[in-house]
């Protein structure tokens, strides 16, 4: 009698524990909400105003990404035209050098830069289009003219920024994926973003790629600013979840732009906004356009954004 009591005791002490074990590993193993959203990101070198890395102010508390703006697959002719994928630097070379990359990223191990493709225009304003004349070579020639740039340059990722399309959702998810998954699997680049904003045409084209490569992508830099100006707090809450749900399971960063002329401004509650979404484990990080607008402003939204982020709880 007494030896099977031992045994029920033994049993029921080993039930228990198995039990009780794997939740509390998993508890263990789940990651804070702040361990995904102490990201800012900037863009840089676009508008050729002079702007440095050196000129922004970097918050030690977070981990910041400068993105150059643009390498573009179009000739630097006085009437640019397509190059089925032989990307060009269209940034401000003059300001924004290789020594100056390596400078800023070897000061400061929480630094990487990355290059941004494509954007809206080129040359005295024309529009960018993605428009491949055979996706196969093109992802050959992306790959090429890419991996060179970013050696040269000691880069670590790229951003997509295509706004404009002569080429449909499925051709533009094959080619971008296929890109980002060569320069990921060869070691070129350590992370890839994408840039859409809500038109029609543009969410077709990138919901394309992120239902195929989505699990190729870190990050999703939301233009939350391309929403019309005067954007309340609540309807950029309503914005930043319908948007976590077209590109759901992926870091959906909101965003500002520098002059407030779209979405909801610095000056008009975006800090609010972002304030909740921190509270509720939402805020992936904030990025912003751009470098060259800010600076002029002395980079005062910068400096709130990352101390906003630098918080720990």
């Amino acid at each position: 009698m007494g030896q099977s009591k031992k045994l029920f005791f033994t049993f029921h002490l080993v039930l228990l524990l198995f039990l009780f074990a794997p939740r509390a590993s998993l508890s263990l193993s789940s990651p804070s909400p702040d361990a995904v959203s102490s990201l800012f990101r900037e863009y840089i070198g676009a508008e050729f105003n002079g702007v440095r890395f050196s000129d922004v102010p970097i918050h030690p508390g977070v981990e910041f990404h400068f993105i150059l703006s643009f390498a573009i697959d179009y000739d630097s002719s006085s009437s640019p035209s397509p190059t089925n994928g032989h990307f060009n630097i269209f940034w401000d070379t003059d300001n924004l050098t290789p020594a100056q990359v390596a400078s800023v990223k070897s000061g400061n191990s929480k630094v990487k830069v990355a290059v941004s493709l494509g954007g809206a225009s080129v040359g005295d304003d024309s529009t960018v289009y993605f428009s491949p004349s055979d996706p196969d070579s093109w992802v050959s020639n992306a790959v090429s003219s890419l991996t060179t740039i970013i050696k040269q340059y000691h880069l670590d990722g790229i951003d997509i920024d295509y706004e404009s399309f002569k080429a449909d959702p499925d051709t533009f998810a094959e080619c971008i994926g296929r890109l980002i998954s060569t320069l990921k699997s060869r070691g070129v680049i350590s992370f890839a973003s994408i840039a859409p904003f809500a038109d029609d045409g543009v969410q077709n084209h990138y919901l394309a790629l992120w239902s195929k490569y989505g699990h190729l992508i870190d990050y999703v830099n939301f233009q939350f600013y391309a929403y019309d100006a005067g954007t309340s707090v609540s309807q950029f809450i309503s914005y930043f979840n319908e948007q976590s749900q077209n590109y759901a399971g992926g870091k959906v960063l909101v965003s500002f732009i520098s002059d407030g002329s779209g979405g909801l401004s610095p000056a008009d509650g975006f800090f609010t906004a972002c304030g909740r979404l921190k509270s509720e484990g939402k805020l992936h990080g904030i990025f912003a356009w751009s470098a060259d607008d800010s600076k002029a402003e002395g980079f005062k939204y910068e400096k709130q954004s990352q101390a906003l982020l630098a918080i720990s709880h």
